[in-house]
């Protein structure tokens, strides 16, 4: 999950398989043995950000989530589960952020303006989770 603490904000993308506003992320390549890495890596190819780092402590990845959530069939691959493993990456350049492609648009959002554009009930629990953190960084 991508923040900027100094609005409070939080960063949704488009995803077109799932037809919904999600956290950016995505897939471990062949080789990698490192969640954080790959959540790190993910995060900068589908925004752009190459300021992203762990947050509150950008010695220490917080994962905030872990929840296996269901993917249905779609371009020739079966409907089956991942594991999302979510931790918290912030940034100091919001409008340097873009999306990887046009169909992946990506959008910053209040807290409050994220719950209400997420339709899945487990991303709401994590964005409820980013609250906390949020809520006690000063600006």
């Amino acid at each position: 999950m991508v923040v900027h603490p100094a609005t409070r904000r939080v960063l949704l993308r488009w995803h077109d398989l799932m037809r919904a506003w999600l956290h950016v992320g995505g897939h471990a390549s062949p080789g990698e043995t490192s969640p954080f890495a790959v959540a790190l890596r993910e995060a900068r190819e589908e925004t752009s950000l190459p300021d992203l780092e762990p947050w509150p402590d950008p010695s220490a990845p917080l994962l905030v989530d872990a929840v296996v959530v269901p993917v249905p069939e779609a371009r020739g691959m079966p409907a089956h589960e991942h594991c999302d493993l979510r931790y918290l990456l912030s940034t100091r350049r919001p409008e340097a952020a873009r999306a990887e492609k046009p169909s992946a648009r990506i959008r910053w959002l209040t807290l409050a303006e994220a719950v209400e554009a997420v339709g899945e009930d487990n991303l709401q629990i994590t964005l409820a989770r980013v609250a906390g953190p949020l809520s006690q960084r000063v600006p």
